[in-house]
This record gives structure tokens, sequence and C-alpha cells, in this order.
């Protein structure tokens, strides 16, 4: 892959989503920020807790549960994307790459918990790599329910998400999900998000998506997120990968940016 090529893809990507071609959902506010309870105070405390272990974590390269250095690439990610999100009114966001084991589930994992330490915010992450699903794996928990029971509108949020602290809610999967692509492209799934939007008024939802590259699922599912978050990785990811990439998201979606994973610079070091 040419460096040069990628970085010229990725001039390109900042400044096409400098004018969405897809306009924002009509959302209302959920109150973060003013200090007072807010309506769905109770909903959020309802949800069964889990603890995390940060040497599990970090053995995932999760390292955004406690402030420190390694946390701060994905701070300033947060920060970033936290702001433009709230710029153009939107809450939902796609996480994808190209093709597998470019850091997408990481930097998902990563966004979470650093939303979670902003007391005032409040998160919410769904596994919908249905096929290979991981997050409970970088968790090392087990939801009582599986996600797709949840899509499928057989059990309540309430009875399949799970707390980390106080305002981050994860939804993950106890396993690969049969036929996840009619799964993704079902109206039953786009109530289902809806309800739990209007219900618990999160300030971000985050999807991590399959490889936009590998299936349909991706594809199925992008036109119910705001906007989508592409991970790539330097000493993998072709240039034409991504360009393909980056056209098919923007059919669907407004890209909202590019993280380039695994980029080495100086001596010894590399992006987490």
């Amino acid at each position: 892959m040419a460096m040069e090529k990628l970085q010229a893809a990725l001039d390109k990507a900042r400044k096409t989503r400098s004018t969405p071609d897809h306009p924002p959902r009509l959302i209302t506010s959920s109150g973060g920020g003013t200090g007072q309870p807010r309506p769905q105070d109770a909903l959020w405390q309802a949800l069964e807790t889990f603890t995390v272990n940060p040497r599990d974590l970090e053995t995932h390269r999760v390292v955004t549960h406690a402030a420190s250095e390694a946390a701060t690439p994905f701070d300033i990610l947060r920060t970033k994307v936290l702001l433009q999100m709230r710029q153009q009114g939107w809450k939902r966001l796609a996480i994808t790459s190209p093709m597998p084991q470019s850091g997408k589930t990481t930097t998902a994992c990563n966004l979470a918990l650093g939303l979670g330490r902003q007391r005032d915010l409040r998160a919410m992450l769904f596994d919908l790599d249905l096929r290979d699903p991981s997050v409970h794996d970088f968790f090392e928990t087990t939801p009582p329910h599986s996600i797709g029971d949840l899509l499928t509108g057989d059990v309540d949020f309430a009875q399949q998400a799970l707390r980390i602290g106080d305002n981050v809610a994860v939804s993950m999967s106890r396993g690969p999900v049969a036929d996840p692509t009619r799964l993704l492209l079902a109206e039953q799934t786009a109530e289902v998000l809806d309800r739990i939007e209007a219900d618990y008024a999160p300030d971000l939802m985050i999807f991590d998506l399959p490889s936009v590259l590998v299936n349909d699922d991706t594809r199925a599912f992008l036109k119910n997120a705001d906007c989508a978050l592409i991970v790539i990785r330097a000493d993998a990811t072709h240039y034409s990968q991504f360009n393909t990439c980056e056209r098919e998201i923007a059919e669907q979606t407004n890209v909202l940016g590019v993280v380039l994973n695994a980029y080495r610079y100086g001596t010894n070091r590399k992006s987490a």
C-alpha cells in the first residue's frame, strides 16, 4: 500500500464530510450537562451492572477506563467525535473497517469507556458484528440474553443490556447469530433502536459493525446510523479497499472520519 495514496484518500474524506449529504434525524435533547436529574435516571439505574477488570481490558488494548498516557489518543478521538456529532445533531455512530483485524472493536470499546469518564454523558455500545461478535470477550462478560433476542423484540433492553459504572450501557452477544443480514435489515431492528433511544435518551449510541467488504451486514444496517467512523490499518489496508469502503459508506450515511491504526512512527513506537 502506498502511504501517499492513502493520505490523499484521507484528505478527500475530510473534505467530503465537511458538507454532509445525509440530513440528521429529528432528535430531542437528552438534558446532558444540565446537572439536573433526568427522567431516564431510574431506567439507567435499573440496568444490571458488571465490573470490568483493568488487566483484562489492557490485554485487548482497551485503556480508557482511567485517564493515562495510553488513553490520550482515544480521549482526543472521543472529544473530536463528540464535538462534531453535537454540531450536526447526531447521536448514532457506526464504527467499521474495510477488512477484519483493523482495530474497529478496540476503537469502539475505548471510545465507549472514554465517554464513560465524562460523568455528564451517557453512552451505549452495541456489538452488531453478529457473525463474529467479540465485545463480550473484550469485557470478559456474558450477557443474560443475546443481542439478537433484543433486536427481534423477544427481550427488552432492560433485560439484555449491562451497565458499566453509572453511564455506559453495553449490549453484547452470547455468540454468532444466524442470518444476521436479515436481522440488521429488518424494520423491527430500526423500531427497537428508536424505542431504546426514546426511553433511555443516551448522548451517544455506538455500533460496532462488521467490516464492509466481507459481507452485506454493514450495508444492511447503515441506514440506522447518523454517521460512520472508518478504522484502517496502516500495515494491512490497501488503498483500493479503503476507497471502496469509504464510497459505499458515503452512499448510506455520513463519513465522520477515519482512524489510521498501527501506523509506525519514530523508532519503536506505534499507535494503539
